[in-house]
């Protein structure tokens, strides 16, 4: 079933769970018994997910998060660690280029999109939690980008050009050459997460922030995404004529005129995302 703007509280994904709160969705990692790891379908399924939501209007925000007190182990050893050992190269290609098509279809989504970490977060699911727009984790989460422990590179799903964005170069270095667990603390205090919350206050605090994102002026927000994303690759120049663009396009919004209006008013403004 391909979502759509009419039908977004009704999409049924086979292979996690997807709910739909207001204008807030949440996608749930739903195989606890192992802790969520990915399979070659639930990895085509949340990328067509997330490509999907360019087009749905009534969704201004996501939460991801896992089932049974753990985000995401990774890609399942036996359903997909196993086969890629008997493919060719052309199969492989096809793989690790459907998995960062995964990554970009989160960044690419004008949503904001929070991930709620708790537990383990490895492998691909630290690189899913890496491509979301915030991070909201436990002190008890464990974050790895283990890639090189199953004798692979680091650069992996993005993670050699995003996580230095995230954490900086040299901590970067320090996760994807030794593929070492960071805990929730030192996740926080890395940048990697932006907050933290016990695992009981976990799915409000996220739930809390995505609704507050959602009731903003979405549009501006998508905006702010998109410039967060594109000016990595600008000079200073480049990058403040395209903000004053984006600011103009911004300034035509009915969201400008309503704040306005509600700032003349002496209340608080209700946003639209138009």
């Amino acid at each position: 079933m391909t979502l759509t703007r009419y039908d977004a509280a009704r999409f049924q994904p086979k292979h996690f769970a997807f709910a739909v709160n207001g204008n807030v969705a949440t996608v749930t990692l739903d195989r606890p018994e192992r802790k969520n790891p990915l399979t070659f379908e639930s990895y085509a399924e949340l990328r067509d997910l997330f490509r999907d939501l360019v087009y749905v209007d009534a969704i201004r925000s996501v939460v991801i998060t896992g089932a049974g007190g753990n985000f995401c182990s990774g890609g399942d050893v036996h359903e997909i660690i196993g086969p890629l050992v008997g493919m060719e190269m052309p199969d492989l290609l096809r793989f690790t280029r459907m998995t960062g098509d995964l990554v970009k279809a989160i960044r690419a989504a004008p949503q904001t999109v929070v991930a709620a970490i708790d537990g383990v977060c490895a492998g691909a699911g630290a690189a899913i939690a890496m491509a979301a727009d915030f991070r909201i984790g436990t002190p008890r989460a464990k974050v790895a980008f283990l890639f090189v422990r199953v004798g692979l590179a680091g650069c992996d799903m993005g993670a050699c050009s995003l996580l230095p964005r995230i954490v900086g170069q040299g901590r970067a270095a320090d996760l994807l050459f030794t593929g070492r667990s960071m805990g929730g603390d030192e996740a926080e205090r890395w940048g990697f997460f932006n907050r933290l919350a016990e695992p009981d206050a976990l799915g409000a605090a996220a739930h809390a922030l995505a609704a507050d994102l959602a009731a903003g002026p979405t549009f501006a927000h998508a905006m702010t995404k998109k410039a967060l994303d594109h000016q990595w690759n600008m000079g200073v120049e480049q990058a403040i004529e395209a903000e004053a663009q984006a600011q103009a396009i911004c300034m035509q919004t009915e969201d400008f005129a309503r704040a306005y209006r509600a700032f003349a008013a002496k209340q608080k403004p209700v946003f639209e995302g138009n």
